[in-house]
């Protein structure tokens, strides 16, 4: 009898899910549809956001935004700890961008940057270049869809 009352509770305890409060942490990331940088997008959040996190899985988060809007954030992207959002006497960086954080991971920041600049043998034209380009959520979808890549489904 014992037994079977375990069984039960743990069957009733599986089929629940948290949700727990989390706080964006950098500048600015997208929701996405699927737990992957190839989703497509759903929303943006910014940094202070609160989300509810429902669920996990291989380092995303599935999120519902203030305003009811569902997706998927990578946990690089969200704090445990509540950001404080307060007025000040002068301005202050609020965060990084998802690009900061990848390019950090790597050990890439202003300084080697700045190094690798210095080395007469590099030409940045280029990656200069590259970095101003802006491609709408649209041309990726397209691009995927006729490479047959992942996320390219519309």
């Amino acid at each position: 009898m014992k037994v079977k009352i375990f069984a039960m509770l743990l069957v009733l305890c599986a089929g629940i899910t948290f949700a727990a409060s989390m706080s964006v942490q950098v500048k600015t990331s997208k929701l996405r549809a699927t737990p992957s940088q190839l989703g497509r997008i759903v929303s943006t959040v910014n940094y202070g956001d609160t989300v509810q996190v429902e669920s996990s899985q291989r380092g995303w988060y599935a999120v519902t935004t203030a305003d009811g809007k569902k997706g998927w954030l990578h946990e690089s992207v969200l704090s445990d700890k509540p950001i404080a959002m307060r007025a000040g006497t002068t301005d202050a960086a609020t965060g990084v961008s998802t690009d900061e954080v990848a390019l950090a991971g790597k050990g890439f920041n202003e300084q080697v940057e700045a190094k690798m600049k210095a080395e007469k043998s590099l030409d940045f034209t280029w990656v200069d270049r590259m970095i101003a380009f802006d491609v709408s959520e649209d041309q990726i979808l397209a691009f995927r869809s006729q490479g047959n890549l992942p996320g390219g489904e519309q």
